[in-house]
């Protein structure tokens, strides 16, 4: 039999089990109720399923050397498109992706969901697959090594719109999302077999480091690097660069 079809079923077996594993969590994060000050909460992997699952069934590889994590979802990148760090022109253009994106039950007026028709750009996003797009020769080249995954599929905003991060919510709150991202994240790496684990940014680095602590101890090792933010000084200065540098140091990249 060719090889070729062997690759073939294996790569739609591990798309299965991931796309099984985002159901999974956004059913139970999506039965989590939060109070004020958040005002609205939006679920990509609900609203925007159609294209979160191309993603996973495009680019879910097992063996990379890395899974990159990021927070949660930014208001004009993954809750338009359903991607980790998805801004929308970056989406459609280098990871060849555009479905339909329904609109959430409740929709906050100040952070409309247009999906592909979003004009405003995620700089997060656009800063890292426009590094991604300039390292590598095509996204396959990427997804060969490396995945993107996001702890927390939820995005919250209070009552004027303002973005509130998983960080800064009650404790009491914070704990039951905790418990179900990380059951996520956990069977993720454990599909996906990476041989390293990289926070992009603080929070999602102390994630790993809490969520993976067993694996840790059996041998994984947990990087990190800047996070792309526009709210970082360091990253305005330039964020392709320095996370490269990091990339670099840890060995996952050669340098160019």
């Amino acid at each position: 039999m060719p090889r070729a079809s062997g690759k073939t079923r294996a790569r739609s077996r591990v798309a299965d089990a991931a796309e099984a594993i985002s159901s999974q969590l956004s059913a139970e994060v999506g039965a989590l109720t939060f109070g004020e000050p958040v005002d609205v909460v939006y679920n990509p992997l609900d609203y925007a399923w159609a294209s979160h699952r191309e993603y996973l069934r495009r680019y879910a590889r097992r063996g990379i050397r890395a899974l990159l994590l990021g927070m949660n979802p930014g208001p004009w990148g993954m809750a338009q498109t359903g991607v980790p760090f998805g801004e929308v022109e970056m989406v459609r253009t280098f990871l060849g992706i555009e479905a339909p994106v329904e609109k959430p039950t409740i929709e906050h007026p100040k952070r409309p969901i247009t999906g592909f028709a979003c004009t405003r750009r995620e700089v997060s996003g656009a800063r890292l697959w426009g590094w991604v797009a300039e390292r590598f020769t095509d996204a396959d080249a990427f997804f060969d090594d490396f995945f993107v995954w996001n702890d927390c599929p939820l995005s919250f905003m209070e009552a004027g719109g303002r973005n509130r991060t998983p960080d800064k919510l009650p404790i009491d709150e914070r704990r039951p999302l905790e418990a179900a991202c990380g059951r996520g994240l956990r069977a993720m790496v454990d599909l996906l077999e990476p041989e390293m684990v990289v926070g992009v940014g603080g929070h999602a680095t102390r994630r790993l480091a809490t969520t993976l602590a067993d694996r840790v101890e059996a041998g994984m090792r947990v990087g990190t690097i800047l996070h792309p933010s526009p709210a970082s000084p360091a990253a305005n200065r330039g964020w392709a660069p320095v996370a490269e540098a990091q990339m670099v140091e840890m060995g996952l990249l050669s340098r160019s």
